[in-house]
């Protein structure tokens, strides 16, 4: 295993060896993990959570590493010798991934000594940021499809890196995507694997029927054909069926074709009809090519025959929104006798203004058809009584209020990590897609839509909300007196 101890910025330790200095650095503290509304993004679905505590228990400052902090000349000989001995000690909550979360709710909280709360922000947030933004891209992706065909994740060559290529992969398919051509995340994860022949293939061969034929020698029951290199419709769809025919009367049945280029859903209507008129209406059509959820959903608007998706660069990069924005912010600090004292971040832009104190997330569900109602950010001592109706209301426009009825409140936070110690068993990945495809179904489709999606409801309690006013009004009345 990499030692990716030192995936941090450098401000993370300098905090660290002030907080030393001033003996707070064994003070318990509190820090959420959350994003922020963005308008390319009302939902997202949970993801990294599993890379990311492998980071955090498999923390280890080895000789060489602390002999490059030493090299920096920013910290003193005692403060290095701790940190060669510092481990996580502290706890960890969070949401399951595959999770589908929304703006300004905990998806993750540390509550742990401030110098390792602190020091663990950059890496969490590095890991459960690009995950869970590919998750989401990938969910956007096999929504636009309808349920009709699958979706492979192809984008491992437009990744930035391999640590971006293969976790990228791994977060695909939690947002839905069936396989990848990734071979190492399909050793790694458990997940199939896909892939046909590249354009190379075609054209080393003098003929394209004579490359058509060596594949379906190596292949004869795995036969899908790139039909574009030259002319699709006069060369590569008639090339195509001849090599079919020939496996046909050999006793195998042919995969299907892929287009790569052109017209995608003129090409795939034609070579859709010139295949079912030569006998093949079982042969699959694969497209690929800069796809993403417009064109894919403009694509099966037009009608086009598409049986399966290759999607790559758009996927692998969300090339629409390159970052998720999570953040992750101090709200609390733990007293020796367990009292919490709350703590806000304030700002003059309204969704920068942190929800205090040590917390907890519910998930109101409707009893009688089981979909979502609406989130509820609660502090952590409260419980949700689903035995009685509950008026929810927006945490800023307060007049909107609902009130919800026969419903059944689930708590999303699991504990993860305790004292310092895994007490999760993480699902595989084939569980955690399978539970992202359920959670998700749990969703009234004007939530997910891709066009001007109803914002899902994510309120505060009562109690939460009264004490977050009240520090924002405590916060600026003071203000007001050291100004005077």
């Amino acid at each position: 295993m990499r030692n990716l101890t030192l995936l941090t910025d450098l401000y993370q330790l300098t905090m660290g060896y002030g907080f030393y200095r001033q003996n707070k650095h064994e003070e318990e503290v509190v820090f959420d993990l959350f994003f922020r509304k963005n308008s390319l993004i009302t939902y997202s679905i949970a993801a990294g959570l599993e890379q990311a505590m492998e980071y955090l228990l498999n923390w280890r400052f080895d000789d060489e590493d602390i002999e490059y902090l030493r090299s920096l000349h920013l910290f003193s000989e005692d403060f290095l010798e701790y940190l060669r001995n510092m481990k996580f000690t502290g706890d960890v909550y969070a949401v399951k991934e595959g999770t589908p979360v929304f703006p300004a709710e905990p998806i993750l909280t540390v509550k742990a000594p401030l110098i390792q709360a602190q020091f663990a922000e950059t890496a969490l947030l590095n890991i459960i940021n690009h995950q869970t933004l590919i998750a989401t891209k990938s969910s956007k992706i096999c929504r636009a499809t309808g349920g009709k065909g699958l979706v492979m994740e192809f984008g491992l060559r437009r990744a930035q890196g391999p640590d971006a290529g293969i976790n990228g992969a791994r977060a695909a398919v939690i947002g839905g995507c069936s396989s990848t051509s990734n071979v190492l995340t399909g050793k790694q994860f458990d997940v199939p694997v896909a892939g046909t022949m590249a354009h190379s293939w075609v054209m080393d061969y003098d003929s394209e029927y004579e490359a058509f034929k060596a594949y379906a020698e190596a292949y004869p029951d795995n036969c899908m054909l790139l039909v574009d290199t030259y002319d699709t419709l006069r060369s590569g769809v008639p090339n195509a069926i001849r090599v079919f025919k020939e496996l046909k009367a050999k006793g195998h049945k042919p995969k299907g074709i892929r287009l790569d280029s052109g017209d995608l859903a003129y090409l795939s209507k034609k070579a859709r009809k010139m295949m079912d008129e030569a006998g093949f209406p079982e042969a699959l059509i694969c497209v690929s090519g800069d796809l993403d959820e417009r064109s894919i959903n403009s694509l099966i608007q037009q009608g086009a025959k598409i049986d399966m998706w290759g999607v790559g660069t758009k996927l692998i990069t969300s090339e629409d929104l390159p970052a998720l924005g999570g953040v992750y912010k101090l709200s609390a600090v733990i007293g020796k006798d367990g009292s919490v004292t709350p703590k806000i971040k304030l700002s003059d832009n309204t969704a920068k203004i942190t929800n205090p104190s040590f917390k907890n997330l519910y998930r109101l569900y409707d009893r009688e058809n089981g979909m979502a109602i609406a989130d509820l950010i609660t502090l952590r001592e409260e419980t949700v009584d689903d035995t009685k109706p509950l008026t929810i209301f927006h945490p800023v426009e307060t007049w909107k209020r609902h009130e919800v009825e026969n419903f059944r409140a689930e708590e999303l936070l699991q504990t993860i990590v305790k004292g310092g110690k895994l007490v999760y068993q993480f699902p595989t990945l084939k569980e955690v897609a399978a539970y992202s495809k359920g959670e998700l179904a749990k969703f009234w489709e004007e939530y997910l839509r891709l066009d001007m999606p109803q914002l899902y409801k994510v309120d505060l309690s009562d109690k939460l909300h009264t004490l977050k006013i009240g520090m924002i009004d405590g916060i600026r009345e003071a203000s007001k007196k050291e100004k005077e």
